[in-house]
């Protein structure tokens, strides 16, 4: 008989609670947030922004945020990709709890496991679209980071823009930069605040069937934040904030 010892039991107990998943039985969820409290400020002016929120997102998943100005929505989108940490609770991606990371390991894990698109653009005016997708990924070790950020590019469109600079790039052009920035480490999770935000009304539909397309190809989850509720209905899931609570989840009605 085999005697198994303490280590080895360890060992099996933490890849099964690895295993273990509110979703799907096998596999954590993509984003988990349990009891998450945050304020911003200092002293008197400091403000209480989340309040004992609580959100579990699939894997593949779409969810809206969606609440007036000032309920919560973008914060909670940026304390789940961790660029606000929690002041307490826990954050977990893939079932890692980024609230116990060092800002070095945070910042590595964002980039391989994240995704961000801003209503902003925040492109790098003295670079190439192609330079502007590239040079993160070269940061990040990437040996085939200009390979890949032409693919990128060409998928979102703009193959024949590649050595063009903000600049001489429409804003949705610009935008679409950003989203291929953004896909271009493959992360298992999208997040996007207003993206269509500066954008009119025809680019940024144009800009939205993208990002969809985008997510259902590749099997991508997406936080999306939006004051529009039609848009919202297009993902699979609503939450509602006010106040910094949620206080609505609901299907959403899978507008075309």
């Amino acid at each position: 008989m085999l005697i198994s010892s303490p280590q080895d039991k360890a060992s099996r107990d933490k890849a099964t609670q690895d295993r273990a998943a509110p979703d799907s039985g096998l596999v954590p969820p993509a984003i988990e947030m349990v009891d998450v409290e945050l304020s911003l400020g200092e002293g008197a002016s400091r403000v209480h922004i989340l309040r004992g929120v609580s959100l579990t997102v699939g894997r593949g998943e779409a969810i809206g945020l969606v609440g007036p100005s000032g309920s919560g929505k973008s914060t909670l989108l940026m304390t789940a990709a961790g660029l606000e940490r929690a002041d307490s609770g826990a954050v977990r991606i893939a079932g890692e709890d980024i609230t116990r990371l060092s800002e070095d390991r945070l910042a590595e894990f964002r980039g391989r496991r994240i995704g961000i698109v801003f209503q902003a653009f925040h492109l790098i005016p003295t670079m190439t679209a192609l330079e502007n997708v590239a040079v993160p990924l070269e940061l990040a070790g990437e040996a085939d980071a200009f390979t890949r950020a032409s693919e990128e590019l060409k998928a979102v469109g703009l193959g024949a823009r590649l050595d063009h600079y903000p600049g001489q790039l429409s804003g949705g052009e610009q935008q679409r930069v950003a989203i291929a920035r953004a896909l271009a480490p493959h992360p298992a999770i999208l997040v996007a605040d207003e993206p269509t935000g500066n954008l009119d009304e025809e680019t940024g539909e144009d800009i939205i069937r993208l990002l969809f397309t985008l997510k259902r190809d590749r099997g991508t989850t997406l936080l999306l934040v939006t004051h529009d509720l039609e848009l919202a209905e297009r993902c699979d899931r609503i939450v509602r904030l006010k106040n910094g609570h949620i206080v609505e989840e609901r299907a959403a009605r899978a507008v075309a």
